[in-house]
């Protein structure tokens, strides 16, 4: 009799003992495969540890390229190609995986989509013949359809009752508008309700295409093995009749002036806010420099942010700012929460620590700890095989090749005070911004007009 192995000794084999095997660089460069179906496909052995890692991007198919009203059609596609395929229903495809202790899941981000596979080198021939099946043969059967369309509608049900996490929507919804970027990925009850399986399936025989993907292996895999394996799985995906479609993003908008929303949540004791303003593209030569920049404003526990916020007033337990990276552009966020009567005061300090940043910048010792803060916390995210894959295709994805990493923490050890002060003057909003609150109306309201004129929803109307 078989016994299966057990999926959590994967993840922690996974996590524990696929430790850094290269030291000389950040990423070691790959060997490149290009299959006859235009796939790339790059390859990294490491033997250290019995596992294989396989990721993969396929450019055009994540959110952004819905057509417009249709939020959640990248999203749905993406998951329901794990839930059945020709050969293979969805309660035996994760069996089957489970059998191994194997892991494979397709997402939809903005840009693309991304198919994420993990596992055991003995299991690997066999997850990589169920990932082929399920890119070249989804069976979209209704009543799948059915109940990913039903729970993700009931997830957006529960995100209203979180306003932590319905602020995060709302605020897409503000600062995008009718960009392809403020497409919400897990769609809104609207464009679901009216969404149907025809769609799904259109949308992936459209946008899932191997001419437009890059994959990327790392693991314990011999390349001629490799090779083979190839070939009789995912090098049988076909590409679709037909000249691909578009997938450029057009320009992200910037804000002019302040937009203000408030979101009336009649029965919530705290009010959580998100404020963001225009950031910059992926691998922008601003990269480091914002990067130190952002971990002392607002990137780490002991930034300026969190520390006025939480450490020295106790008004919240999290205080945090990022940025948002794309092709096409970026977007500087950031957002915390504290109880209704202290929202005005909670922003009031968050518009003088941005005013701060601009103006007085950062004292020399504050940049070398960022400095070495980033430095150190960097290299750790490049440790397994699945990391080193996603990277590999993120890269590839944005072209910037893979001593990326190794050209930007060098940048980072050079970034000066006057260098970040410069970033925070240019990416720390002061007048042209997107600033959207949920919490109780009726006690926020006063406190929020001194800010400015007020749009307000209704966090009971349809979507968001």
């Amino acid at each position: 009799m078989k016994t299966p192995i057990l999926k959590p000794l994967v993840i922690a084999l996974i996590a524990v003992l696929a430790a850094p095997a290269f030291a000389a660089e950040q990423l070691p460069s790959p060997d490149k495969i290009v299959l006859k179906n235009g796939l790339t496909v790059y390859y990294l052995r490491n033997a250290d540890v019995p596992l294989v890692s396989f990721r993969m991007i396929v450019r055009g198919a994540g959110s952004a390229f819905e057509p417009a009203g249709a939020d959640g059609t990248a999203g749905m596609a993406a998951t329901l190609l794990t839930k059945g395929t020709a050969k293979m229903g969805a309660e035996a495809l994760a069996e089957a995986l489970d059998f191994m202790g194997a892991s494979l899941d397709v997402t939809a981000a903005d840009e693309y989509a991304q198919v994420s596979g993990d596992s055991l080198s003995l299991h690997f021939p066999r997850l990589m013949e169920i990932a082929a099946e399920c890119l070249t043969a989804p069976s979209f059967k209704e009543e799948e359809f059915a109940k990913e369309r039903a729970r993700r509608i009931d997830g957006l049900k529960a995100a209203k009752d979180n306003p932590g996490s319905a602020v995060r929507s709302y605020f897409r919804k503000a600062y995008f508008g009718g960009h392809p970027l403020g497409h919400l990925a897990g769609g809104t009850e609207s464009s679901l309700k009216k969404m149907t399986v025809a769609d799904v399936k259109g949308y992936y025989a459209l946008r899932f295409r191997p001419d437009r993907s890059v994959a990327a292996i790392v693991g314990d895999i011999e390349k001629d093995k490799l090779l083979a394996l190839l070939d009789a799985t995912i090098g049988h995906w076909a590409n679709p009749a037909g000249a691909a479609p578009p997938d450029a993003i057009p320009p992200l908008p910037k804000p002019k002036g302040k937009k203000l929303l408030l979101v009336d949540k009649p029965d919530a004791t705290q009010a959580y806010f998100v404020m963001g303003a225009p950031g910059y593209a992926m691998g922008d030569k601003i990269t480091p420099q914002a990067a130190v920049m952002n971990t002392l404003w607002g990137g780490r526990f002991t930034s300026w942010f969190n520390t006025e916020l939480r450490i020295k007033r106790g008004l919240t337990y999290g205080a945090s700012s990022f940025f948002w990276t794309w092709a096409a552009g970026g977007l500087f966020q950031a957002t915390s929460y504290t109880k209704n009567d202290k929202i005005g005061e909670m922003l009031d300090i968050t518009f003088g620590l941005l005013g701060k940043g601009g103006r007085e910048g950062f004292a020399a010792e504050e940049i070398e700890s960022g400095r070495n803060y980033i430095q150190g916390q960097f290299p750790p995210t490049l440790e397994t095989n699945s990391s080193k894959a996603a990277s590999y295709v993120r890269l590839a994805f944005y072209k910037l090749g893979f001593d990326y990493y190794d050209k930007y923490l060098a940048a980072i050890a050079n970034v000066s005070a006057e260098a970040a002060k410069a970033a925070a003057a240019a990416y720390l909003p002061r007048n042209d911004y997107v600033l959207v609150v949920v919490g109780k109306a009726a006690d926020i309201r006063p406190l929020l007009k001194k800010y400015g004129t007020w749009q307000e929803k209704k966090i009971s109307d349809p979507d968001f």
